[in-house]
């Protein structure tokens, strides 16, 4: 059986998680939860999945907002492309 594309979703709100978990799988993808930037960019390091995607609110409580975390994802790995669910997304 073929792996699915893992999209790690960092969101602070519940109800959004699981907005975009339901929308993720029944579009054919396996999402990933972070509640926070300092979550996502663990996961990250940790290197033990590989992400096809990140997806990002920009205004997430804690240390780390969006920006800090789409910026942080391109340092660990090259690889990702970081979308934001509220505002296009600068270069870096």
């Amino acid at each position: 059986m073929e792996e699915l594309p893992v999209i790690m979703v960092v969101e602070d709100d519940d109800a959004v998680q699981g907005f975009v978990e339901e929308a993720l799988v029944d579009g054919g993808f396996e999402p990933a939860i972070a509640a926070s930037g300092e979550e996502a960019v663990t996961l990250l390091m940790g290197r033990l999945t590989k992400y096809r995607a990140l997806v990002t609110d920009v205004n997430l409580l804690g240390t780390m907002d969006g920006w800090e975390v789409a910026k942080r994802a391109r340092e660990i790995t090259s690889r990702l492309r970081p979308r934001n669910s509220s505002r296009p997304f600068p270069s870096f």
